[in-house]
């Protein structure tokens, strides 16, 4: 997620999980990662990709409520959503993404998914939505939080009888997917993994998608015959907006659904109950959430002192003091700098801030082109986050009697889903440095367990030791690892990589520049060291290089050395592969 991506939008949703596939991630294959694909993904053409099951910045309620928070301040009119599978227990959980002031919830059941979904998950796994619904709509009105944030259902919604049923059971919001894609000439042939659909919906085969006959104006018809059945069952049941339905579940009568002999003996009375509070409580959502916006650094003090960048481009330098209470700094100011200048940003250090102190989580988040930010202390979880071309340097403070290499200067998930810019990080890092970076340049002087995981692009110098599971799921960007005990490999997941000795006379020269900018950034010991004894290093460092990665690197440069540059040069080459079988 780039700045301008965010700063553009009307909603950003945190997919927890998919209905028809909870616990379960996804993979697009190499053949499917066409060079527009790559593009907008932040990766490379015909490398495949791997969206892994865990959120790596998730792994508590806490953590959820902080991504929520850095997503208001990436686009402070935006709406965040969070997405939840229907299955037991999933009132709780919406419970506390209200309290960690989420706009919107979504209940998505099992029924939906696209044909890329296993059919074992489809078949067993997650609940219809119905009961999702209900459980967390209930456990919102006993909470007194249902008034605070929109609930949204989706999972195979076809009918206007089906919007009626959710608004019923307590949805104020309704999402159709497989419906409207059937308008548009899907047929269901559940191919969508393999690019070979044969109606042109689920590939990026050129052949095969100009037999796509879709329309827009389907799905406006489409929509239009939905709103019109519900218009007709709010006519019967008395209700003349869709607010006033939301939870009557006294309108639902299931008698003759369960007369039937194959439902004999189900009691839906625990779906169908409403939550006895008084009338202060809410059943729908009337209040916006406070999401502490006015209470930021940004908005106190750094949007003031950067709106001459802001509004003419001018060089901007300040110093301020920053406590663990400071969250998402300069994260604000980034967006307000991206909306007037778009994804291009500004000049370099365009805007230059140094701050003294312990920073807070997600330090730098999305910060665009043009914005430096100093850091003479240490930061907490989520360092640079999405980084979107900025640059941030942190250091220990002058006259720290503690070896920098030694001691972790930054928390655990730094870099995460970053695209573009550079950090320079004198000290060490917790763990999962790096997380699917997708293109910043870094130099650290260790890491803890998972560096560089899921990683597809960028480059990373590691001037020092790092924990286990090393490049585990990298498939794109390169590591180097100054590994002087020789045990490096003992560390490094081999699945998808490959190492080597660090040769190639360019390569040389760009890991030397990086060391030695972080050198004069930093004033690390570190780097000063290995820099006064080059040759000597060089030989120490291992080259860490996803193999896919580097055999489309190889067709690249093949078919630049043929006079093909640009996109025409990407495409050759993803062709290339492609017809080798990759």
């Amino acid at each position: 997620m780039t700045s301008h991506y965010l700063v553009n939008a009307r909603e950003l949703q945190i997919k927890m999980a998919q209905g028809a596939k909870p616990g379960e991630g996804g993979e697009l294959p190499g053949k499917k990662v066409f060079p527009d694909i790559a593009k907008t993904r932040g990766t490379t053409a015909g490398v495949g990709l791997i969206s892994p099951p865990p959120h790596h910045d998730i792994y508590s309620i806490e953590d959820l409520a902080e991504l929520i928070h850095d997503l208001k301040n990436s686009n402070r009119d935006a709406r965040v959503s969070v997405k939840l599978v229907a299955e037991v227990g999933v009132g709780t959980v919406a419970a506390g993404v209200a309290k960690a002031h989420a706009d919107v919830v979504l209940i998505s059941g099992h029924d939906g998914g696209t044909g890329a979904s296993p059919l074992s998950s489809i078949k067993h796994a997650g609940g219809p939505w119905e009961l999702g619904l209900a459980e967390a709509h209930q456990t919102l009105v006993l909470n007194n939080l249902r008034s605070r944030i929109y609930v949204e259902t989706d999972g195979q919604l076809k009918t206007g009888r089906d919007v009626a049923v959710a608004a019923l059971l307590g949805a104020e919001e309704f999402g159709f997917a497989t419906a409207p894609l059937v308008v548009l000439g899907c047929i269901m042939m559940r191919v969508c993994h393999l690019n070979t659909c044969p109606v042109g919906v689920a590939t990026q085969d050129p052949r095969l998608r100009k037999r796509f006959s879709g329309d827009p104006d389907h799905v406006v018809n489409f929509m239009r015959f939905i709103a019109q059945e519900l218009r007709e069952i709010m006519a019967k049941l008395g209700f003349r907006k869709v607010e006033d339905m939301v939870g009557r579940t006294d309108k639902l009568i299931p008698w003759k659904a369960i007369e039937h002999w194959k439902a004999r003996g189900l009691d839906l009375t625990p779906i169908l109950h409403r939550p006895d509070v008084g009338a202060e409580v809410g059943r729908f959502r009337q209040h916006d959430q406070d999401h502490g916006l006015d209470k930021s650094l940004d908005v106190t003090h750094i949007l003031e002192l950067c709106r001459p960048a802001i509004e003419r481009g001018a060089k901007v330098k300040a110093e301020l003091p920053i406590k663990n209470v400071n969250r998402v700094v300069g994260t604000i100011t980034g967006s307000e700098i991206t909306k007037k200048h778009g994804p291009a940003g500004l000049p370099e250090d365009t805007v230059r801030i140094k701050f003294n102190g312990s920073a807070g989580q997600s330090f730098g988040a999305f910060i665009p082109k043009g914005v430096t930010l100093e850091l003479e202390g240490d930061a907490n979880d989520y360092f640079g986050k999405g980084m979107s071309g900025g640059k941030l340097i942190v250091y220990p403070p002058k006259g720290s009697t503690f070896i920098a290499e030694e001691n972790i200067i930054i928390g655990n998930v730094a870099l995460y889903g970053a695209t573009a810019g550079e950090i320079f990080v004198r000290g060490m890092a917790g763990e999962r440095f790096a997380v699917r970076n997708s293109g910043v340049n870094a130099v650290v002087e260790a890491v803890g367990d998972h560096g560089c995981e899921y990683m597809t692009g960028g480059r990373v110098v590691v001037l020092g030791k790092t924990g286990r599971n090393f490049a585990a799921g990298m498939s794109g960007g390169i590591a180097y690892v100054l590994d002087e005990a020789g045990d490096f490999s003992t560390r490094c997941n081999p699945e998808l990589v490959g190492l080597s000795k660090l040769q190639d006379p360019d390569e040389i020269e760009e890991v030397w520049k990086l060391i030695q900018r972080h050198q004069a950034f930093t004033q690390s010991e570190r780097a000063a060291k290995i820099l006064a004894d080059w040759k000597n290093f060089v030989p120490k460092f291992v080259k860490v290089l996803p193999e896919d990665f580097a055999r489309v690197q190889k067709s690249l440069k093949k078919v630049q050395d043929q006079g093909l540059t640009g996109d025409e040069a990407i495409m050759a080459a993803f062709e290339e592969n492609v017809k080798g079988g990759h």
